[in-house]
């Protein structure tokens, strides 16, 4: 079966791939692929007919071999089509995972693993490979319903601090200066280092003016205010109806006031103006039911599931790098791929 591999130096083909399908995310699109170090991107391409399966990926070497694994960008990503998954008919999916099988052997591709989008049913397509993972939920703000129905899921003490915060006189703006760029970031890495994030999560004055400049989709860096003092903000996103909280901060001095509850409220608000059918707020660290879920939680009853796909291609190939990498007995760990967890327990 026929597949085609694109790179980054294949921009226009990329974008023009991405956007004929019916549901994407900026996760998918060529620009954010562009802004990763951690691996080579890449978009598989399946086409059958009129029918079309993408899936961007990070291709990456496996140190001391001629062998290599896939892996995604930080966010939500996964497959994407111009067809519902649903109404794939059963031969173009048998034909589909054929194509990818070869692609994964042709490549010398031990291991893939990707985190899905919880707004997208990915299910269908890939329950024909095996290796859905259950890893938490996430919390969406459904923006179709009237703007009193959508509050009304709010716990009632989050309308009550909202209603508080806009009446001591905290507003919002939208950055527009480099100033409020790079204040937003110091905020935002002095929040993950109070926490202790993973490095990861940290991320440099550079990311995001490189983000902010995207032309394949509209981001914006909205900035809480008390006064002349920036108290909390958020990086958001916008891609095709979808508005999400990507990156967010709270200034230290005002972690009691709580302002990210009047933040997300602002947020719902632009992405009405913009025509946004959901805020994707995300979930807990890692996936987790924590007590970032938990304050996510309070903003609406959409909770979604957040699945990662994790598939062995070459099972000999995997179980000779696990026994390699660890020179010794093999623990017992949820990790994937395994040969790449850390040997520093």
């Amino acid at each position: 079966m026929s597949y085609i591999l694109l790179t980054l130096k294949e921009k226009d083909l990329w974008s023009l791939y991405v956007q004929s399908c019916k549901v994407y995310d900026f996760y998918h699109t060529w620009y954010y692929h562009s802004l990763e170090t951690s691996g080579e991107p890449i978009l598989f391409v399946f086409q059958q007919g009129e029918t079309i399966i993408a899936i961007p990926l990070l291709r990456r070497p496996i140190s001391g071999t001629v062998l290599h694994d896939c892996t995604s960008v930080y966010g939500y990503a996964g497959p994407i089509s111009n067809v519902d998954f649903n109404d794939l008919d059963d031969i173009t999916m048998s034909n589909f995972k054929q194509s990818f099988l070869s692609f994964l052997q042709e490549g010398k591709n031990v291991s893939v693993f990707t985190r899905l989008h919880p707004l997208i049913n990915h299910e269908p397509l890939l329950d024909k490979f095996g290796g859905i993972f259950n890893n938490g939920k996430t919390i969406a703000i459904d923006l179709q319903v009237s703007l009193d129905e959508q509050r009304k899921q709010y716990r009632r003490q989050y309308r009550s601090k909202i209603r508080q915060l806009r009446e001591k006189g905290y507003y919002l703006k939208i950055a527009d200066s480099n100033v409020e760029v790079q204040e937003f970031v110091r905020v935002y890495n002095a929040n993950m280092a109070r926490v202790k994030a993973e490095t990861y999560y940290h991320f440099d004055d550079k990311y995001f003016f490189d983000m902010l400049d995207s032309i394949d989709f509209k981001s914006e860096i909205l900035l809480l205010y008390n006064s002349n003092e920036i108290i909390a903000g958020a990086f958001v996103v916008y891609s095709n109806n979808l508005m999400q909280f990507h990156l967010a901060a709270t200034h230290d001095r005002y972690l009691s006031e709580g302002p990210m509850k009047l933040l997300i409220d602002e947020a719902t608000l632009l992405g009405r103006e913009r025509g946004m059918s959901y805020l994707h707020l995300g979930g807990g660290v890692g996936g987790k039911e924590d007590s970032l879920f938990e304050f996510k939680a309070g903003f609406s009853d959409k909770h979604l599931s957040f699945k990662t796909w994790r598939y062995v291609a070459d099972e000999s190939a995997y179980d000779d790098l696990v026994k390699s990498h660890f020179n010794a007995s093999v623990p017992g760990s949820n990790f994937f791929p395994l040969y790449r967890e850390s040997v520093n327990f």
